[in-house]
């Protein structure tokens, strides 16, 4: 799991958000600091924070100095800003600090499931370790900058889309194209065809179940999880 802690100095937003957190599968929000001292406190004392969700408008600090402090002290948790601060100026230094997003307020959950999916990637990305060539480092880079959503080749419905996405990250495990069908009421040639849309485009990872005998059954987990 990916530990996230929620920074932000409306407390019902805050509870809104790490509820938001916590509904995209690989991540789980720790408790939130609605203040630069209460972050900073959480960072050292919690056994591990792995992303920042950080508001810039807070009480006593903003909250790019509280990403400063953080680095000074040698934390080095990932920070996403989420913030309504629109200037331009703010978004350059956040970027000078080392923040890999920027969320501008209001928006929903799709804005921000989108965020930390592709923080996800980039993470699964990473962890690979090695040297890596050329390509190897624009991927890194094209991460976080990937389309949130896929786009739908011709034929494809965005509601069916959907229902497939949904019942994927909603399985406790891997799926079959059977069992999807199942739970969103399209055909098994339906929901295959979808699934292998998702896997193309990384949003699931295939998997293979053998049986006693005939061919392996395809099975797919949000890759999230993977």
């Amino acid at each position: 799991m990916i530990e996230v802690l929620v920074v932000d100095d409306d407390v019902r937003v805050a509870r809104v958000n790490a509820a938001y957190v916590d509904k995209v599968p690989g991540f789980r929000a720790v408790t939130p600091a609605h203040s630069a001292a209460e972050a900073l406190d959480r960072v050292e004392t919690l056994p591990r924070v792995d992303l920042v969700l950080m508001d810039h408008y807070l009480p006593d600090e903003t909250g790019l100095e509280v990403v400063r402090e953080m680095r000074r002290r040698g934390h080095q948790a990932d920070v996403i800003m989420v913030t309504a601060a629109r200037d331009v100026s703010t978004v350059q230094a956040a970027m000078r600090h080392g923040a890999l997003q920027y969320l501008v307020k209001p928006f929903a959950f799709a804005g921000l499931r989108g965020k930390l999916e592709a923080y996800a990637r980039l993470r699964r990305t990473l962890d690979g370790g090695g040297e890596a060539e050329q390509a190897e480092v624009d991927r890194i880079f094209g991460a976080l900058s990937q389309s949130t959503e896929p786009q739908l080749p011709k034929g494809h419905s965005p509601t069916t889309a959907e229902l497939v996405r949904q019942a994927l990250m909603a399985a406790e495990g891997p799926l079959s194209a059977q069992e999807i069908a199942e739970r969103t009421g399209v055909s098994r040639q339906t929901a295959q065809r979808y699934l292998k849309l998702l896997e193309r485009t990384g949003r699931a990872t295939l998997t293979l179940r053998y049986g006693d005998a005939g061919r392996p059954e395809h099975r797919y987990v949000w890759a999230t999880r993977a």
